[in-house]
């Protein structure tokens, strides 16, 4: 499996804000007929395996990683190393604080629209948690939100692709510069606000130095998967810039101040080059053009990918009906395999989860809808609540998988989007970003685009049960045959990197 998303954030006279990824329909092209052609109702597979019983009890202990997806075997200058950087405080993000005012054990009942309900579940939740994980959780819930605002907007049966914390990460280096109540809106949007009146121990400085930490943690080698981000900013010649800012962020999100002209063609070419080297060659033209009052720009790239603990033989892989609707099907190439994988059922949003573990520590995570129309209903209540409820009531046992292959390429302008969610001083004349500079600057776009892969291969992107939760001890095959949404989540951060929704695996 490949997911990769790419941010760039540009300061304009007004000010423009750029996130994107590029095609990369040719990274994935295997040397013969994609498995959706070999295999279909009525063809034989090829050499192999002819059905699951077929299966060796050791064919997922063999090496997931083939040539479909690109190597690990790099080393080269671009390569931070983080260990080295920040071996000196490793402790810091594991390090679990005392709750200010902690929450009653007894149930609070107040109205879902009283402000101290995500107070009194947030601090719940940050019981027992570290100071990364505690910062990750306000990361989900805020991309939980941003993807409502998204989803109210948009058409019903279109696909939804997200990377929550890139675009948190993207605020966190924009907060470095905010000042007044344009730094309030954004720590309250964020959720850093709750964050930091969680402990006493806890100011603004601790939000930016986990983001530090955490990119040590998810960015680390030798993890068995590929897990990259990389950060640079670029300003416009003979624009002031303020050293404050420069050197935070470079401290805080590892992006060098790098002088140039924005209007100089030579521009689009370097950066484009960069891109493609820090990139490893997927991403190529990644900017088009740059708008002529440009005084700043930011650029980050999240890039992800994984093979399955649990591979999916390509010999399985044949065409299978998806329903969309309570009228309408189509016929994609979904993905068959069998093994031990976690899952659970959820009685109260009506919905299963079943858990894809990665080779390392991250995992995809499915949830389906038992109705058709259930989408709408879990999707209004999604939250790191509903994540760490489902982890906590998974059983293992052996089950059969069937699962479709997918692909989606997402953009999206999200300033309407934020603006739903109350973060209106950034891309309007009220922006105070005089931390930045001293010239007046606002954002008027904020670009998100993302892709994803989901392939045999991979992705190249305790046993107790809570009250009206229960394992799914009855089901043996776990069929995923109309919409779902899925999570790409690391467990040592419980940090949700990805998210999204599938409502048409035929439709990119």
């Amino acid at each position: 499996m490949l997911l990769l998303s790419f941010s760039v954030v540009v300061f304009c006279i007004p000010s423009l804000t750029y996130c994107g990824v590029k095609d990369l329909n040719h990274h994935f092209a295997p040397p013969t007929k994609d498995a959706s052609e070999q295999v279909g109702p009525q063809s034989k597979p090829a050499a192999g395996f002819h059905n699951l019983e077929e299966i060796p009890p050791d064919f997922h202990k063999e090496n997931t990683v083939t040539n479909v997806l690109m190597g690990d075997d790099f080393e080269d200058e671009d390569y931070i190393d983080f260990d080295k950087i920040l071996e000196e405080d490793e402790d810091y993000i594991n390090q679990v604080d005392e709750i200010d005012n902690p929450v009653s054990k007894g149930d609070t009942i107040i109205e879902p629209t009283d402000p101290q309900v995500r107070r009194a579940k947030l601090h719940k939740l940050f019981q027992g948690k570290s100071r990364i994980q505690r910062l990750n959780i306000v990361n989900a819930d805020f991309g939980f939100s941003l993807y409502r605002s998204l989803r109210n907007k948009i058409n019903q049966d279109d696909n939804i692709l997200l990377a929550p914390v890139g675009i948190s990460a993207a605020m966190g280096m924009i907060d470095l510069g905010s000042r007044g109540s344009t730094h309030q809106q954004i720590f309250h949007v964020l959720g850093f606000e709750d964050f930091v009146n969680a402990s006493s121990k806890y100011d603004k400085t601790t939000v930016h130095n986990l983001f530090r930490k955490l990119t040590h943690r998810l960015f680390r080698r030798n993890f068995g998967y590929t897990l990259r981000s990389v950060n640079d900013m670029y300003v416009e010649k003979n624009q002031t810039i303020e050293e404050t800012f420069m050197n935070n962020i470079k401290n805080y999100y590892f992006a060098e101040a790098q002088s140039v002209d924005f209007k100089d063609p030579a521009f689009l070419v370097n950066t484009n080059q960069r891109i493609l080297k820090r990139t490893k060659g997927l991403i190529k033209e990644a900017l088009k053009k740059v708008a002529p009052n440009t005084v700043l720009m930011l650029l980050n790239c999240l890039y992800f990918k994984g093979s399955w603990e649990n591979k999916f033989p390509l010999e399985m892989t044949h065409v299978r009906s998806f329903r969309l609707n309570e009228k309408e099907t189509v016929k994609v190439p979904v993905m068959q395999t069998k093994g031990n994988f976690l899952a659970a059922a959820d009685h109260e949003l009506e919905c299963d989860i079943l858990q894809l573990p990665y080779v390392g520590n991250i995992s995809m995570f499915i949830v389906i809808p038992r109705k058709l129309s259930g989408m709408r209903n879990l999707e209004k209540h999604l939250s790191s609540e509903s994540i760490s409820k489902w982890i906590r009531g998974m059983t293992n046992r052996t089950r059969e998988v069937v699962f479709p292959k997918f692909k989606l390429e997402k953009s999206y302008d999200l300033v309407s989007y934020m603006k739903d969610l109350n973060l209106t001083d950034l891309f309007n004349e009220k922006a105070d970003l005089s931390g930045i500079t001293a010239q007046r600057i606002l954002i008027d776009m904020f670009k998100h685009q993302g892709t994803i892969t989901v392939n045999e291969e991979g992705t190249e992107a305790s046993a107790v049960t809570t009250v009206g939760f229960m394992p799914l001890s009855t089901q043996v095959r776990f069929i995923v045959d109309r919409p779902f949404l899925f999570f790409i989540y690391e467990h040592r951060t419980e940090c949700l990197l990805f998210m999204g929704r599938v409502t048409n695996p035929a439709k990119n």
